[in-house]
């Protein structure tokens, strides 16, 4: 009886399965719990001061503007880039350099399902540390001037935005992986680098940006009132709901594709 192949989906669950528990365990899990900590600490001061009788609701329109923009600068615009870069460029760097990529070769899988896999457990390990520490900012600042129930639609499509950064980051960034030989460079260079030159410069090189259409998104997601009214006569030449998700879900699909058949055709010579 000959034994059957699994195929890429099967392969897929299982590179999954073995490689998510080593993530959640690994280094880089502590460095994004201190990442997605800041704003929580954050958070907690402000609701602390709150709670203490300083003024802070004089200087702000309420607490949903306030987490509004927290999740634009914390979250979207540092976070969100920050955690796809190093989990993403190590999915199969670090197999490379470690060695363990010829294991993950020998068994009976197609190769590009290694990279799917275990871009799936990034997603999943990142999600599951992210978006806990965006609800925990929302319970402490919202309530500042406001209500949770008011801000609940909001906190799920800020959740919703949150979730789809970190697949479109994630996929570039494994797709870079897969492909260069130090991939952590070139992708510090393009959000430290590029993203932020092109998103501070008029222009139409912000269409190349993932930011550009991830800031298409922010105004339906957060609160409508004066401080995000302001917020989005700055970015008024935003791109259309549709388009940013069209776009942004090209781009991840396009990268997988691009990272799996760089990982099924590349020949990876390991250093002594």
């Amino acid at each position: 009886m000959k034994s059957s192949t699994p195929g890429f989906v099967q392969s897929s669950v299982r590179i999954f399965d073995l490689s998510l528990g080593d993530m959640l365990w690994s280094r880089r899990t502590i460095f994004m719990a201190l990442v997605v900590g800041l704003p929580v600490l954050l958070a907690l001061i402000v609701r602390v001061l709150f709670e203490l009788g300083a003024p802070i609701n004089r200087n702000l329109a309420s607490g949903s503007t306030l987490f509004g923009l927290m999740i634009w600068v914390f979250f979207i615009r540092f976070a969100v880039p920050v955690l796809g870069v190093f989990y993403g460029t190590s999915l199969i760097a670090d197999e490379v350099d470690d060695k363990t990529i010829t294991y993950l070769f020998t068994r009976p899988i197609p190769r590009g399902a290694i990279l799917i896999g275990k871009y799936l457990a990034y997603l999943a390990c990142t999600v599951f540390v992210v978006l806990p520490a965006v609800m925990l900012v929302w319970l402490l600042i919202v309530p500042i001037g406001g209500s949770l129930a008011a801000g609940f639609v909001a906190l799920v499509k800020d959740l919703a935005l949150i979730a789809l950064g970190l697949a479109v980051y994630g996929a570039v960034f494994a797709m870079l992986g897969a492909r260069l030989k130090r991939p952590l460079l070139v992708g510090l260079l393009f959000v430290f680098g590029w993203e932020t030159l092109v998103m501070a410069v008029p222009g139409t090189f912000k269409t190349l940006s993932i930011a550009y259409y991830l800031q298409g998104l922010v105004p339906h997601a957060m609160p409508s009132d004066s401080a995000v009214s302001l917020l989005q006569q700055i970015f008024q030449d935003s791109p259309s709901l549709t388009r940013c998700l069209t776009v942004l879900t090209i781009i991840e699909v396009v990268s997988l594709w691009l990272g799996a058949r760089a990982i099924a055709t590349k020949e990876y010579v390991l250093e002594q």
